[in-house]
């Protein structure tokens, strides 16, 4: 009989809570992964993973988990704590090199009130439809966020990315986006989520291209950036300094 896992989200904003529950195979492990991607995609301030009622038959399906602790330790970098672990699943957990980056905690209540209690984070999260009109939303956002953050410095930079994520969505993806703006450790981050699976590309254009140099751009102009896929979609995501 196939292995059965089941991944429910109990909350994603502002701490995500996924609780785990089945046996933990090498037929489930994906399962596992893009659960966990889901949850991390919508950038909580810390995901707590409820794994009390989860059984680890074979700990090579740890792989799987480590793999998206280190696709995600760049973007979205938020901390993921196990909660209500038995000693089986710490003792697999800490013979998994790929997943040391997890933190431990005995019960989730108690890790979710401590979440809680953390000053919250600088984020502003909005809906956009595939229009033209997104574009001009969106610059607005980032110039008014980044005055009152005191970040004048990187308005400018910070719109024309932003424009650039949200072009690239109304040019190609043609689906609603959640676009993310958020501050953090003197970071400006900005996402973009939208529906389409379509993984984007840069391009090398010539002068005489009228278009493609979108993504090129975002990458010239920012620190960093990347795509996290997800299970129903994709997460372009950028950092500044």
């Amino acid at each position: 009989m196939p292995s059965q896992l089941v991944c429910r989200p109990e909350r994603d904003l502002p701490v995500g809570v996924l609780t785990i529950s089945g046996t933990l195979d090498r037929f489930t492990g994906e399962a596992l992964g893009a659960a966990v991607r889901r949850s991390l995609s919508v950038l909580p301030s810390r995901l707590l993973l409820d794994v009390g009622r989860l059984h680890i038959a074979d700990p090579l399906a740890l792989t799987t988990l480590g793999a998206v602790v280190c696709q995600t330790a760049e973007f979205p970098a938020v901390p993921i704590v196990v909660c209500g672990a038995g000693r089986a699943t710490r003792d697999a957990l800490a013979s998994a090199p790929d997943c040391l980056g997890l933190r431990m905690a005995d019960d989730c209540a108690t890790a979710l009130a401590e979440a809680d209690a953390q000053p919250a984070q600088n984020a502003i999260r909005v809906r956009l439809r595939p229009v033209p009109e997104a574009c001009r939303q969106v610059r607005n956002l980032v110039d008014q966020a980044c005055a009152g953050w005191q970040r004048p410095d990187a308005a400018a930079t910070a719109a024309l990315v932003a424009t650039e994520l949200v072009a690239n969505v109304v040019r190609h993806a043609h689906t609603t986006m959640r676009f993310t703006l958020g501050l953090r450790d003197g970071r400006i981050i900005m996402a973009v989520r939208d529906g389409s699976l379509l993984m984007p590309r840069t391009l090398d254009p010539s002068i005489t291209d009228a278009g493609g140099r979108g993504l090129r751009l975002v990458r010239d102009l920012t620190d960093a950036w990347g795509v996290l896929p997800v299970s129903d979609g994709k997460v372009v995501w950028t950092q500044l300094v």
